[in-house]
C-alpha cells in the first residue's frame, strides 16, 4: 500500500476547498491511502501528526499565495520541519505542491517554488503537474479549460476574492485539482512500487 499525505493551510476556506479535490483524485488511484493535515496542526517540531509524515511515500504541500508567497502559517510548518530535515527524514520521498490566490497568475510561481526548494532541502524528489496548459489557443473554453494559467511545476488555482469558498475556486480548476491529485499518487505509487 502507498501512503500519500496532504499537507496545507488556508485562511479563508479557498484552498480547503482544493486541498479536498486533490485528495479526491489521489483516493481514487487503487492501492493509494492517504492523511490530509492542516499546517496549522504542524507549528512546531515536537508537537503534531509528524509521524504521519514519516510513513508517507509522498508530501504534497499546499498553501494560497499571500502577496507572492505562501501563507506565514506553511512558512511556520516549513520552518518546524528542520528536525526532520537534520535526520534526513523525508529523503527520497515524493514532493509535489499546490497553491491558490485571488489572481490568475497571482506569483503563484514564487510559492510553488517555495515549495520545491522546502522539497529539494528535505532530499524529497519533485514531481510536477505535467499537464499541458488548457487556455493558449483563440478556441480555448476558458470556463472549461484546465490548467489555464499554464503552471507546470505544480498546480496553481484562482479563487474570486469577492466570493466566499462555496463558490469558487470554479469547476474547471477543481476538476483540475483532481486530475493533479491522481498524477501525483500515481507517480508515488509507481516510485514506490520501484523500489521494491
Amino acid at each position: 500500500m502507498t501512503k500519500l499525505a496532504i499537507v496545507y493551510h488556508s485562511g479563508y476556506g479557498h484552498t480547503a476547498k482544493v486541498a479536498e479535490h486533490v485528495a479526491k483524485g489521489a483516493r481514487g488511484v487503487t492501492s493509494v491511502t492517504l492523511d490530509v493535515i492542516k499546517a496549522d496542526d504542524l507549528q512546531a517540531a515536537e508537537e503534531g501528526p509528524w509521524d504521519t509524515l514519516a510513513a508517507a511515500d509522498g508530501i504534497i504541500f499546499g498553501s494560497p499565495t499571500y502577496m507572492g508567497a505562501s501563507s506565514s502559517v506553511f512558512r511556520k510548518f516549513a520552518e518546524a520541519s528542520s528536525k526532520v530535515w537534520m535526520n534526513g527524514g523525508w529523503r527520497d520521498k515524493i514532493g509535489a505542491g499546490f497553491t491558490n490566490s485571488g489572481s490568475l497568475a497571482g506569483d503563484k510561481l514564487n510559492t510553488l517554488q517555495e515549495m520545491m526548494i522546502l522539497a529539494g532541502q528535505h532530499g524529497m524528489i519533485w514531481a510536477n503537474y505535467g499537464a499541458f496548459p488548457g487556455y493558449n489557443t483563440s478556441q480555448s473554453d476558458f470556463g472549461a479549460a484546465w490548467n489555464r494559467a499554464g503552471h507546470m511545476i505544480g498546480l496553481g488555482t484562482q479563487s474570486l476574492t469577492d466570493l466566499p469558498a462555496d463558490q469558487t475556486p470554479d469547476k474547471a480548476d477543481l476538476s483540475t485539482a483532481e486530475d493533479f491529485g491522481q498524477r501525483i499518487a500515481e507517480i508515488t505509487k509507481r516510485w514506490v512500487a520501484g523500489k521494491a
